[in-house]
């Protein structure tokens, strides 16, 4: 039986480095009974594959069927132990849990001082590295044993562990609260994107000011900040409040700046608060601070001493080209941005396992962006198509609707007239069934439709006419999110003035930046 590359075990076997898989023949290898057993023939087999084959497992290893699952289960289980064995996966977190396991060991064998002593040590590693939540764990641990090892410091000690206890408590419910309204703004914005009326920019606001708990900023820790950044970041971003934006994503990063070996402890949002705030400058077109902080960014993750990862690698790689093709939208560089495009599309091969179909989808759109403002509109459409066809993808409708509603200008700027119609039902279809039909969509499918009973002498009164009814939309409190995603007023203005849209909105950018 033969099935793509979406079993667990090939999936983490496939994941392993060179050193990873040498370490974990040795760590087997350590005794002589793990020399011919099943799960290690199972992992040489799983390692040699190109994608998961399951009869050819039962083929070429001493395996049952019947027993093939408990093995794999088994296996799976040595790999991860070696893991947490690799130096390369130790940090600060896994060094007070192991000193935690360490003090329980100890508690259970009758050997209270010597526990007490390795939780005193690991707690003042925790606090101080805002592991607050491990912190709390060991506080715990220490009252169960100041229980039973009586000593004649008991009262005061008694005292100290409860006062611990309870601040260490406090700051862990304002950051579970913190974290829970962060995520489910997330959460909303990844199926909905940006408020889309009066009524859902109520329900947002309400929303936040119900779950935002109260606090004193002055006794937030880094944790507690970092946190309360992301929620206010997530608020602002579904509402269009790019300024706020680039306020809690600078906020966040400068957090990082200030705390630099939360850097280390904390790589996966200090590269994701990087991206928000590249994000932000990226709305506000401010292409000065823009480069300024992508090249910083940029430096550091470069650098050999940022920790590295899978994890870290992949987020790199996505945050880091994402915003390189980005900084081609605000000046209208595009055709300098397509040399950025095979490199990304080769990379996206190698981290296929990793990174989301919602990012991989965001990069297809990106490339048709690029290839559109540079006038390549058949190409636009092919990387457009990858994005309408896909049938799983059930997030980001924004996404989907701008995919089509500029698959409908593609179309018509490279002459396929004759698919035209049938993408205007489908198109309308889709925007009807999605309930975002708005006003821009909806006068650039009238527009489009109407097209064809326009005579060419009079094809330039009717993109005016056009422009004249989207303009008022430029600066709508939603309805002009339409233009984050596809410039229709600067594409307009490129028919009437006769233009390629890349001159179009190069020209309109110097000019802005000529008044700063």
């Amino acid at each position: 039986m033969t099935r793509d590359q979406k079993d667990n075990l090939f999936l983490l076997v496939k994941s392993l480095t060179k050193s990873e898989k040498r370490q974990f023949k040795l760590y087997v290898g350590r005794l002589d009974v793990n020399a011919d057993s099943k799960f290690l023939s199972v992992f040489n087999v799983l390692d040699k594959m190109s994608v998961y084959d399951e009869a050819a497992i039962l083929k070429t290893t001493n395996v049952k069927k019947q027993q093939l699952a408990n093995v794999k289960a088994h296996l799976y289980k040595q790999i991860l132990i070696s893991l947490k064995l690799n130096p390369s996966h130790q940090n600060v977190r896994s060094q007070i849990r192991e000193q935690l396991d360490f003090a329980s060991i100890l508690y259970h064998k009758g050997l209270y001082k010597q526990s007490l002593k390795i939780l005193d040590k690991a707690k003042e590693i925790a606090i101080i590295n805002e592991e607050k939540n491990l912190a709390y764990e060991i506080v715990e641990l220490e009252k169960v044993i100041e229980s039973q090892y009586i000593t004649r410091s008991i009262s005061t000690r008694a005292d100290e562990l409860t006062t611990q206890a309870k601040a260490l408590s406090e700051a862990n419910v304002i950051t579970s609260k913190l974290s829970n309204l962060s995520l489910q703004l997330y959460s909303i914005f990844l199926r909905t994107g940006y408020v889309r009326s009066e009524e859902e920019s109520k329900w947002i606001s309400d929303y936040f000011e119900d779950k935002l708990p109260k606090y004193d900023i002055q006794k937030l820790g880094f944790r507690e900040k970092l946190w309360l950044y992301k929620a206010h970041l997530w608020y602002s971003f579904l509402m269009q409040d790019f300024l706020n934006c680039y306020k809690y994503a600078l906020k966040w990063v400068s957090l990082f700046y200030d705390n630099p070996n939360m850097i280390q402890l904390n790589p996966v949002f200090f590269l994701k608060g990087n991206n928000y705030l590249l994000e932000a400058l990226f709305f506000l077109k401010n292409r000065t601070k823009f480069e300024e902080f992508l090249n910083k960014f940029e430096t550091i993750v470069a650098n050999k001493t940022f920790p590295k990862d899978e994890n870290v690698e992949s987020l790199a790689f996505l945050y880091i080209n994402l915003n390189k093709i980005n900084i081609h939208f605000i000046d209208g560089s595009f055709e300098d941005g397509l040399s950025l495009i095979p490199k990304i599309e080769s990379n996206l091969i190698q981290y296929k396992n990793r990174i989301d179909e919602h990012h991989e989808m965001t990069f297809y759109y990106k490339f048709a962006s690029l290839h559109f403002g540079a006038g390549n509109n058949k190409k636009a459409i092919t990387y457009l198509d990858k994005i309408i066809s896909n049938k799983t993808l059930t997030i980001r409708e924004d996404l989907l609707c701008f995919s089509r509603v500029l698959n409908l200008v593609a179309h018509y700027e490279a002459s396929l007239d004759f698919h035209l119609e049938t993408l205007l039902k489908s198109t309308y279809t889709f925007l009807i069934k999605m309930n975002d039909l708005h006003e821009v969509q909806k006068e650039m499918i009238k527009f489009i439709r109407g097209l064809q009973d326009i005579y060419p002498q009079d094809l330039k009164k009717a993109f005016i006419e056009l422009h004249k009814k989207l303009k008022v939309y430029e600066d709508h409190p939603f309805e002009g999110r339409a233009f984050l995603y596809l410039d229709v007023i600067s594409w307009l203005e490129s028919k009437i003035d006769n233009k390629p849209v890349n001159q179009v909105i190069r020209e309109k950018y110097l000019a802005e930046f000529a008044s700063r």
